[in-house]
């Protein structure tokens, strides 16, 4: 079988149907996004955190290192807050859990952190200025006029479902592909239907349910970091797979030294799921304080207030080499990671098609 030509990479216009994961949160990088996408592959650019000039200046620094196609990634929702802010009595109850860390770490528990503004919309405008040539959104669909003008640009739009559900609504939305993400992948669970924790199918089970239920071409994330798990995901029905923690590992991302090392290190063998860190669930290593907050099951402040309340804990951690107080993302893969290099990572992804 010709896995190498597959509808996807006949519309998007690339080489090989291997796409990196879009990082959010300043992991994202120019040089990985490019090195892949020059590579035969789609590199991917994480922007939900960045402004709309930060993207437009993005944009231009991309387009400088690539012709090829690449994708800019958002988030449609961007907040699980009410009107932005947050009850004092919440983060009080947060507060009283968190205060011992910050105490052992020895720096002052923040204040109640400032409401937020969504983004999302000021954010789309500029996608649809720059005309990436995809758009991969997570954390819900978008409304059929801007659907509408993406195709008018030539933007190829790319939907995450982490449920069958969630993939049938997309399709039925008229998004271009759909990415099947299962739950052995690193980083946020994007669900948008029901709770994170209620949509916990695996990568390959949601492949097939995918393949059987939707006619859209599927992406398979998730538990995948080197040819055989390609091959698997091809044999499955997938028109293409996005690798994520493998490409995170490489030093071509924007993840810490400290951060690529964990992943390569025996840490890497366990993760878990868990709230307490940014307020919606994501997959990282399970270091000590990871275990502690889900044994106390701990309180947190909504998404991205509780990202904003942990970051001076991260800080001080970074800067104190406590790896036990940080939380690396990364997925169930981590442990077959082996490549610090995109390109040999690359090599290694299209040996898939050999």
């Amino acid at each position: 079988m010709n896995w190498q030509k597959t509808r996807v990479t006949e519309s998007i216009g690339i080489d090989y149907p291997i796409l990196q994961g879009p990082f959010g949160g300043g992991f994202s990088s120019v040089k990985l996004l490019s090195t892949v996408s020059n590579a035969g592959g789609l590199g991917a650019y994480g922007a939900y955190t960045l402004s709309p000039q930060e993207i437009y200046e993005t944009d231009k620094q991309i387009k400088a290192a690539t012709n090829k196609p690449y994708n800019i990634n958002l988030w449609v929702s961007d907040t699980d807050t009410k009107d932005g802010s947050v009850s004092d009595d919440q983060y009080e109850k947060t507060k009283k859990i968190f205060q011992p860390y910050f105490d052992e770490l020895g720096i002052p528990v923040p204040p109640k952190p400032a409401p937020f503004q969504s983004r999302f919309e000021n954010q789309l405008q500029v996608i649809l200025d720059i005309k990436p040539k995809v758009f991969s959104y997570m954390f819900g669909t978008l409304p059929e006029d801007v659907l509408q003008e993406c195709r008018k640009r030539g933007i190829k739009t790319v939907g995450t479902a982490t449920t069958l559900d969630e993939a049938i609504t997309l399709e039925a939305t008229g998004t271009d592909m759909i990415i099947a993400t299962g739950f052995e992948a690193g980083g946020h669970r994007p669900s948008f239907l029901e709770a994170s924790e209620q949509s916990l199918t695996g990568t390959f089970v949601l492949l097939q349910l995918m393949r059987e239920k939707i006619k859209a071409p599927v992406i398979s994330a998730g538990g995948i970091a080197d040819s055989r798990g390609a091959k698997a995901a091809f044999l499955l029905g997938a028109d293409a797979v996005q690798v994520g923690t493998a490409f995170l590992a490489c030093e071509e991302s924007n993840a810490s030294p400290l951060h690529r090392q964990m992943l390569f290190s025996d840490a890497a063998k366990q993760t878990a799921l868990t709230r307490s860190f940014t307020g919606r669930l994501g997959r990282g290593l399970s270091g000590r304080l990871v275990k502690e907050l889900l044994a106390k099951e701990a309180p947190h402040l909504p998404f991205p207030l509780q990202t904003t309340f942990m970051a001076p804990l991260r800080q001080a951690a970074t800067e104190q080499h406590r790896a036990d107080m940080i939380f690396f993302w990364g997925g169930q893969i981590a442990p077959l990671v082996k490549h610090r290099k995109a390109a040999e990572l690359m090599e290694e992804l299209c040996r898939a098609f050999v």
